[in-house]
């Protein structure tokens, strides 16, 4: 694989950093594809899956997408969150549904100057039969926008159906016409799309190289990327698309704990974040894993990953592979997909 540009942790090789939104000498960044942006090589994405066990009775009928976004304790998570992050070197929040986008918006008032945002908005993008026109998607767009209170984001990666595939061709055009069109107004500096779909990735990625800036992909702490002159990731590549990756944690399934501070798991459960961002970042393709995070502690734990030694030694192999084994063994069944993207 060809190593996208880096600026290590420590900035050995004295690069120009001043361009780099946020710096912070003890973060690494990676240039995120043709947008030529430098982004944190850990980033936040925007779930809060686990966040009902800090604060019991937010999620409404235990979902967690029903999560009172008015609630001030709340919203004083989710800030005290993103300050650590700016505080840590991070660059880049990932919110790919409508809540998502409500909440990170009101939480980075005032320092847009300090955080690139992707946005997606699900419920009214390609997974809606109802949403899947140029006409639909435009207005669903704005409207996100809009009640957000925003006036462009820097990456509207649109949420397509898992197998992308299953897009009809005409369905693929309204959307990439819809991508352009976010572009030519300022409304997106970049674009692209999340999809789970390996061959259509790719085929699209060769037929539209100048709406798709940027794929967002699972990647997890078991997945080993086959280097293929001919797959998918060579293609990236050659099209030079910035990567994101979801699920670097299989959905939480890798930890023993809850995730709440002080929880009997939580020192375990560190460790092993910090090995699998380290994995991870062993890809030297990838511009970031995105995990969702719900306390600052476990801020402060991904910021430590990155600058610890990147290569895993052989009794880490061994501590990680056990803990992903017993993850896999343990998925729930919505999220048994995510054993397909073991090879790559």
């Amino acid at each position: 694989l060809t190593p996208t540009y880096t600026v290590h942790a420590g900035n050995p090789r004295q690069a120009d950093v001043q361009t780099i939104l946020n710096y912070h000498p003890d973060m690494e960044y990676r240039r995120c594809g043709k947008t030529n942006l430098m982004v944190s090589a850990v980033c936040l994405g925007g779930h809060w899956k686990r966040l009902n066990g800090v604060l019991p009775g937010l999620f409404q009928e235990g979902d967690w997408l029903g999560a009172k976004l008015d609630d001030p304790n709340f919203e004083q998570n989710r800030r005290d969150l993103v300050s650590r992050c700016i505080d840590r070197g991070f660059n880049y929040i990932d919110a790919c549904t409508g809540e998502e986008v409500l909440m990170y918006a009101k939480t980075l008032k005032g320092r847009r100057d300090q955080m690139y945002l992707g946005y997606s908005s699900y419920q009214h993008e390609m997974r809606q039969p109802e949403w899947q026109t140029f006409d639909q998607l435009k207005q669903g767009f704005d409207a996100g926008l809009q009640e957000a209170g925003l006036d462009y984001v820097d990456l509207w990666r649109v949420t397509c159906h898992e197998q992308s595939s299953r897009h009809t061709q005409p369905e693929i055009d309204e959307l990439i016409k819809a991508l352009a069109w976010a572009k030519k107004t300022g409304r997106a500096r970049f674009t692209g799309i999340s999809s789970h779909d390996r061959p259509h990735i790719r085929q699209l990625i060769e037929r539209y190289p100048d709406q798709l800036d940027v794929i967002v992909t699972p990647y997890t702490s078991m997945t080993k990327v086959v280097t293929d002159a001919d797959g998918l990731w060579a293609a990236m590549t050659k099209f030079d698309i910035g990567w994101f990756g979801i699920k670097p944690y299989s959905s939480g399934s890798l930890f023993k704990g809850d995730g709440t501070p002080g929880n009997p798991e939580e020192e375990g459960d560190h460790r092993l974040a910090r090995l699998a961002l380290r994995y991870i970042l062993c890809n030297p393709a990838i511009t970031a894993p995105i995990p969702g995070m719900i306390t600052t502690a476990q801020v402060d734990n991904a910021a430590l990953a990155v600058k610890e030694r990147r290569q895993l030694d052989s009794g880490e192999l061994a501590e990680l592979d056990w803990a992903n084994r017993r993850a896999w063994a343990t998925l729930p069944p919505e999220y048994q997909w995510l054993k397909t993207w073991q090879y790559v």
